[in-house]
């Protein structure tokens, strides 16, 4: 029989992948330097990463059935392909003083890269941990949360070293490597696996197997009412969060009084929450289940959402902030497992793609909005409130989708005590 692989190795992989591509977040390490030797504007150099982000979230949909039929060791190699040439090129487009060459390079090459990447080791990752499918995502998708602490270090230390071209080859013939090298040990477990003495537990009572909700393709699931409530609630969790995240150190100044090195430093270290709720909001999904981990995420924002703007002690508002912080993480980290629970794992991957295009609404649409709002308005509070009322539609529909999965629920257990053939849950889901 042919040996297994070890799941906490292919776990490793993943983080290997999530952790290079998550350097994206790092970005803003390069717009100073940028500026100063170009001269090109703020508004110029940052549209790189917003291109990135749409790319990202355009190839994660139009590529998920890639996935899915080559499997995540091709699908990685091909991301690394992307991804390392993206970065690497945008050297060439430095040393040629070229903007339109960067975009290409780091935002549309770069971008597909991060997409592919992004959803190439989730769909894997829930197979090998049935038991703990909450777990497991939350670990790939910790190390895009922590990417940026990892990375800035490091591109602060090259750029002023061997200078912005150099930086880029170096970046990026590391993350082609490393993203290589964790590819190749990904693979698919064999039809049935299991964790060594998981059907033992089951068997003796001490664990409940959990059943899919339905076994659907990504173009059956775009025709249920859940797609559309799982891709509002994820667009409402992002965009309320990466508002929070364009605006937290303006806010920090103008509502608390922060200085500005105070401000920096604050949102240095809530990067870390955001990190660590990817991986301990998703473990928790693991036992109290994800219809109730999303709706408790909606209920605290809500609440801290509608707080903020009449705090003014900097305790408080710091402890507030980085609660928000940790849902807007726990968000991202606990989406694959919600999907696999409701779609099933047939083309986790392709499903989690289409998902995924909330997150390139959302990134345009919440620090757009949350800028618009402190020219019309003065400040940041109005946005604030306009968000907790987002929150408070997110909460319904986490209702909603409850709703929706119990009547399928009901549907499956009618036909089982008539003794009838149970009907594929496809046609039930739809």
């Amino acid at each position: 029989m042919k040996k297994s692989k070890n799941r906490w190795l292919i776990a490793l992989s993943a983080v290997g992948i999530h952790i290079s591509i998550g350097s994206v977040y790092a970005w803003s390490n390069f717009t100073n330097p940028l500026i100063e030797q170009f001269g090109w504007t703020t508004s110029q150099v940052q549209l790189t990463f917003s291109i990135a982000i749409l790319f990202l979230g355009l190839s994660a949909a139009f590529l998920g059935h890639f996935v899915e039929k080559y499997g995540p060791r091709a699908s990685g190699i091909l991301a690394a392909a992307f991804f390392g040439t993206g970065v690497i090129g945008s050297g060439f487009a430095v040393g040629a003083s070229s903007l339109p060459l960067l975009y290409v390079f780091y935002g549309v090459i770069g971008g597909i890269g991060l997409g592919l990447g992004y959803i190439a080791p989730v769909s894997t990752l829930v197979k090998w941990f049935p038991d703990r499918r909450g777990l497991a995502t939350g670990l790939a998708i910790m190390g895009f949360g922590f990417a940026a602490a990892i990375s800035s270090p490091i591109m602060e230390v090259l750029i002023t070293s061997v200078g912005l071209k150099q930086t880029f080859f170096i970046l990026g013939t590391a993350y082609l490597l490393i993203m290589i090298v964790s590819s190749l040990y990904l693979e698919k477990p064999a039809e049935g696996w299991a964790p060594a003495g998981f059907e033992e537990k089951i068997k003796s009572g001490k664990v409940e197997k959990k059943h899919d909700l339905a076994q659907l393709t990504a173009n059956e699931s775009v025709k249920t009412k859940r797609f559309y409530y799982l891709w509002l609630m994820l667009f409402i969790n992002v965009t309320c969060g990466i508002a929070i995240l364009s605006a937290a150190k303006p806010l920090a100044i103008d509502s608390i009084g922060m200085t500005t090195v105070q401000a920096a430093a604050l949102v240095g270290v809530l990067g870390i929450f955001n990190g660590a709720g990817r991986l301990g909001w998703a473990s928790i999904s693991d036992y109290i289940g994800r219809p109730n981990t999303y709706t408790a995420f909606f209920v605290i924002q809500f609440c801290l959402f509608a707080m903020l703007p009449f705090t003014t002690n900097a305790i408080f508002f710091q402890i507030m902030l980085a609660i928000i912080y940790t849902c807007y993480g726990g968000g991202f980290s606990s989406i694959p497992a919600y999907i696999a629970d409701i779609f099933g794992t047939k083309q986790l991957g392709a499903i989690h793609g289409y998902i995924l295009t909330a997150w390139s609404a959302a990134g345009l649409a919440g620090p757009m909005f949350a800028a618009w709002m402190k020219d019309t308005t003065g400040s940041y509070e109005s946005s604030l409130l306009f968000f907790a009322g987002l929150f408070a539609v997110a909460f319904v529909i986490s209702i909603l989708i409850r709703v929706d999965i119990r009547k399928v629920e009901k549907q499956k257990a009618a036909l089982l005590p008539v003794g009838k053939v149970l009907q594929p849950v496809r046609k039930l889901a739809n």
